[in-house]
């Protein structure tokens, strides 16, 4: 088979997925010997350039001509950059030349110039995302809703073809003149800077969301590719491996014949599919940042971590701090402080604190805020009521725990129950796991009211009375399978509770004689290519976050 038709056929042969043959295989190897060679012959300035064509040909080989969407946004990018940093330096300049009776308003101009440019070149980026992703999702609804007051009236329903990992470029986008225009960090006049930090392709398809402080500079002064680091790095990559061919791959078949045909299955069968989903999510998309670090970090790069240990959380806020973290954070930064931070939140705080207390008086406008949060974080993952749906169930589940915190405090101190004691944390550990599983079923459910009929059948018709052989074998899985992913699990929890008291399993190995480090190499080998799904009556699971 030729090279153009290895890299296009079938869905663990494209480049779409960093667990494809034709990334681990091909792409990976050739850059990281390029790379080497570049190093040892090309001079210090031409090395530089060599991660951002490795990027852009990435990208080339999975969007084809929808790089020149990802161009526009960089030129965009660099042009609002310079335009806000220019405004500053103006500012600067200004200040020096007036007496300080008439600096504030002369602050005042400025910003509000400063902001200006920011919102313009917000919503041409935002809006090109609203565009591409979500006009077919409004249109429809609209079309709905002049059906239902019989309005004779239809528009057509548009179609575009969406560059991959297009929610994570543009979001790292507007991070980056958010940042200009705070003065947190200098609009960098070389636009090739700039292009690498947004097309770094190991983060392009599904994060982490960098920020331009955190791995422009690392990705522009490329070092010589270290073993440590090359050791390190492959190490990740394959436990990212187990945890997608071992687990989330072998699930796969399952968790589409009961999502699909739910209403032939029992509600606890239900229950088992979405528990069932939800660690595949969590292999699959956790696997993956595995896989973009370790990849990373073979090339000398540092990225923010995406994945906690989120299973160990005590609340679904806490959850949320400890799964996907750089779009957690993201949200944080830009959404939720803007809002609780402009002037008329402060002066409902101001007057909701005076009426209803210290605790509750803040809640007020921060629960706005935190709508805000969750209903951009539903709409982002897709174009559809059940993910908005997803986000509203979040927000209201953390606003709930926000409420009733003092509460709870109250009630276990009256009952004289420890809430440090293990057992009241496993108890914490449990009950948002359920929780999470829940919201995970109606992300995962083709529409809203399919997820509210699943959720329907859970509460009225829990039962595992048709669990059985024959049962599994119509599930397309089979105790061999079942063996197969609890010892997978059991593994990755020993990892995760020693990654929890920071011993770090990658680095203490690594430290041990090299018959102990092969030793432990070639076992996870041996384990994925034994035990790895794949092959005839399997399908690999697409990657999840990658059309977001």
């Amino acid at each position: 088979m030729d090279l153009p038709s290895l890299l296009m056929a079938g869905s663990l042969d494209t480049l779409t997925s960093y667990f494809s043959v034709a990334f681990l295989v091909i792409f990976l190897p050739v850059s990281v010997v390029v790379s080497m060679t570049a190093v040892l012959l090309l001079p210090q300035i031409a090395r530089k350039y060599f991660l951002l064509i490795a990027s852009f040909a990435f990208f080339w080989l999975i969007s084809g001509q929808l790089i020149a969407y990802l161009c526009l946004i960089i030129m965009g990018v660099h042009y609002f950059g310079l335009w806000l940093d220019r405004i500053q330096t103006q500012k600067s300049a200004a200040l020096k030349a007036v007496p300080k009776e008439e600096k504030k308003a002369l602050k005042k101009v400025y910003l509000h110039r400063s902001r200006r440019v920011l919102l313009f070149a917000a919503v041409l980026m935002i809006g090109g995302l609203l565009v591409i992703k979500y006009s077919p999702f409004f249109t429809t609804n609209v079309n709905s809703l002049l059906l239902l007051l019989n309005i004779p009236i239809q528009f057509d329903i548009p179609s575009y073809i969406m560059p991959i990992g297009i929610s994570f470029f543009t979001l790292q986008a507007v991070s980056y003149l958010f940042d200009v225009y705070r003065g947190l960090i200098k609009a960098d006049d070389n636009i090739l800077r700039l292009a690498l930090f947004m097309s770094f392709f190991p983060q392009i398809v599904e994060g982490p969301i960098c920020r331009y402080g955190q791995t422009a500079n690392q990705l522009w002064n490329v070092k010589q590719i270290e073993f440590e680091n090359l050791k390190l790095g492959a190490v990740r990559i394959l436990f990212g491996l187990m945890k997608k061919l071992v687990i989330a791959d072998r699930l796969n078949p399952m968790i589409k014949q009961i999502f699909s045909h739910y209403d032939d299955y029992q509600g606890g069968i239900i229950a088992l599919g979405a528990i069932a989903y939800t660690i595949q999510l969590y292999c699959d998309f956790s696997g993956t940042m595995d896989a973009v670090m370790g990849v990373a970090q073979i090339f000398g790069v540092t990225m923010p971590e995406n994945f906690q240990r989120p299973f160990f959380s005590k609340s679904i806020s806490e959850f949320w701090k400890r799964w996907h973290i750089t779009l957690g954070t993201w949200f944080k930064d830009y959404i939720f402080y803007p809002v609780t931070m402009s002037k008329p939140m402060k002066n409902l705080t101001s007057s909701a604190r005076k009426k209803l207390g210290n605790h509750f008086g803040p809640l007020l406008a921060g629960s706005i805020a935190l709508f805000c949060v969750w209903f951009c974080n539903g709409l982002w993952h897709g174009s559809a009521w059940g993910y908005i749906f997803f986000g509203m169930y979040h927000f209201v589940l953390i606003l709930s725990g926000n409420i009733i915190a003092p509460a709870v405090t109250a009630f276990n101190k009256k009952l004289h129950i420890n809430s440090e004691c293990f057992a009241y944390k496993v108890f914490q550990i449990v009950r948002t796991c359920i929780l999470v599983v829940i919201g995970e079923m109606f992300f995962r459910a083709e529409r809203l009211t399919t997820g509210l009929s699943m959720f329907g059948k859970m509460v009225t018709d829990f039962s595992f009375s048709s669990l059985n052989y024959e049962l599994m074998k119509k599930l397309k899985i089979d105790m061999h399978d079942v063996m197969i992913v609890l010892i997978a699990l059991a593994f990755i929890f020993v990892i995760s509770v020693l990654n929890e008291k920071g011993i770090c399993v990658r680095g203490a190995i690594a430290k041990r004689n090299v018959v102990i480090r092969w030793a432990a190499v070639y076992a996870l080998i041996m384990f994925i290519i034994i035990f790895g799904a794949y092959g005839k009556g399997y399908v690999a699971v697409d990657p999840i976050y990658a059309n977001f």
